[in-house]
């Protein structure tokens, strides 16, 4: 036998830029990241609700671009919303317009949009040509917080959430806070969940903030939702960037806390339930479960069941309570499903104290289901301005 074994180092420069009125003349963030890398042309993708709310918007784009040294190839406008992760229809018509474009790979695609729109352009652009350059534009709160940061793309396929995607780091990510005025008021609040999420497993002082501003969060006060949104996101690149593990080789997924029950949720809601309704309940849930298992103390669980309510999150929806033929909630199944995800050894992360998360490897099911007892109690009791009793 003749064996070599080649080491081959890969490094990326994510470039996370937090801007107002990217397209405006006078701001030089896009042109200057672009200029870095020396591209010759832009094709950009557009979500159909962003373009609607923001009339006008691909006329100054092209105005934009117009009085840059670029080929500028135009802005397609597609509807995105989870509808557009559930087939693969966007992924080849974004193909199509990247080969009718002449798009390279030294040239540039921007997208425009909610998180199931960047997933699946992203998917697209990673696998054309092996990997187009994407530069992301989050527009909500959700996608500026958390996804439009991190380094997955995907699509959902055979009844679970993201079964088909690729890792790839974009070339750049740019949040421009103006777009999140786009979004409509529950969807913004509703965002928040990945920036509470993030402050458990990361930074008890960051949890503090949100508790502190959880009202003026709650109305969308403009300085607090941004700053919010900005310390969220720079958490979420730090963690891929320097975590040791950005493509997720491992089993230990501490960004993904109350993500095995969201997605679930997500799956057997025929997608209904957005997905950051389903990561409020999902992070109740496990926040419940970490202390009935003794890792969280009662004082904490309750502050972050308080929060949860303060920025109005839900923490119960009636799919937690669907069985199968056997009489076993529906939603338990999502344990196997995440496993299975991983690859290997169950692991899932939860709470041992405001800041820090534990993996373990294995749920009680007693404890569980009556984890799902006490959000549905709490429900019942029409909860949804007192803070948590846990």
């Amino acid at each position: 036998m003749d064996r070599h074994d080649f080491e081959i180092p890969v490094t990326f420069k994510h470039r996370v830029i937090f801007t107002r009125e990217a397209f405006a003349p006078q701001n030089r963030a896009l042109a200057d990241v672009l200029a870095e890398g020396g591209g010759r042309r832009v094709l950009v993708f557009l979500e159909t609700s962003v373009a609607e709310s923001w009339k006008g918007l691909s006329e100054q784009i092209q105005a934009y671009f117009g009085e840059l040294d670029l080929d500028f190839r135009g802005v397609r406008i597609f509807a995105g919303g989870e509808s557009c992760k559930a087939d693969e229809d966007l992924v080849h018509e974004v193909w199509r317009e990247i080969d009718h474009g002449h798009i390279d790979r030294h040239s540039y695609v921007l997208v425009i949009g909610g998180g199931a729109f960047l997933d699946a352009v992203g998917f697209a652009t990673s696998t054309a040509h092996r990997g187009v350059r994407l530069v992301r534009f989050p527009t909500t709160t959700l996608s500026q917080d958390d996804s439009g940061v991190g380094v997955k793309s995907a699509i959902n396929g055979f009844g679970k959430k993201n079964w088909i995607g690729s890792f790839g780091v974009p070339f750049a990510v740019i949040n421009d806070f103006r777009f999140l005025e786009s979004q409509d008021a529950d969807a913004s609040r509703a965002g928040l969940i990945e920036a509470l999420k993030v402050s458990l497993v990361k930074d008890s002082e960051f949890f503090c903030w949100i508790e502190e501003n959880a009202a003026a969060l709650a109305k969308l006060e403009r300085f607090a939702l941004e700053e919010c949104v900005r310390r969220s996101a720079l958490l979420h690149a730090r963690h891929i960037a320097l975590a040791g593990d950005a493509f997720e080789t491992g089993s230990s997924r501490p960004l993904d806390f109350g993500h095995w029950a969201a997605h679930k949720l997500e799956a057997l809601t025929n997608y209904q339930l957005s997905h950051a309704e389903a990561v409020a309940v999902g992070v109740a849930l496990d926040t419940v479960y970490s202390r009935k298992k003794g890792l969280l103390s009662k004082e904490e669980a309750t502050r972050v069941l308080s929060v949860l309510a303060g920025l109005g999150l839900k923490t119960y929806h009636p799919a937690l309570d669907w069985t199968d033929k056997m009489g076993a909630r529906r939603v338990l199944a999502g344990l196997d499903e995440f496993r299975e995800h991983l690859g290997g050894e169950l692991t899932v992360l939860l709470l041992s104290s405001l800041g820090k998360g534990i993996d373990v490897h294995e749920f009680d099911t007693v404890l569980l289901n009556e984890s799902i007892d006490e959000l549905h109690a709490e429900w019942d009791g029409e909860n949804t301005t007192e803070p948590f009793r846990a």
